[in-house]
């Protein structure tokens, strides 16, 4: 039935791959794109405060990050754009706390802050000159 011969493997482009012999080309990996344009989604800013600066003497340099970020995304966003080698990260929740003006009382919200430190010898420039 020649009908069904059109759902067969044609035996030609098998004989052709036989005489050729496969070459195996090793995987190039390609560098992976910086997380500079992902750092938006995971800092928030610059926490600049008295103790920051003096922290700034010891290489960790403090952020405002988003809440449901975490170490490991804080880490990529800040080697991504600063162009640094980050040591190790530590994070702090700051709780929200009840505030009250005259008779007036609400709360002042709460956020989630990020110190960093980075390799001996290298500077983030936090506030431009």
């Amino acid at each position: 039935m020649k009908l069904l011969d059109i759902f067969k493997k044609k035996p030609s482009s098998a004989k052709a791959t036989e005489g050729k012999k496969e070459e195996i080309k090793p995987e190039i990996k390609k560098p992976k794109k910086k997380a500079a344009g992902e750092a938006y989604e995971v800092l928030v800013s610059p926490h600049i405060t008295e103790k920051a600066t003096e922290l700034e003497k010891e290489n960790k340099y403090v952020f405002k990050v988003f809440q449901k970020t975490n170490k490991i995304e804080i880490k990529k966003a800040i080697e991504g754009l600063y162009g640094v080698d980050v040591v190790n990260v530590k994070i702090i929740n700051v709780p929200r706390y009840r505030k009250r003006l005259g008779r007036q009382e609400g709360w002042e919200k709460g956020y989630k802050k990020a110190i960093v430190k980075i390799k001996k010898g290298q500077e983030i420039e936090i506030m431009p000159r």
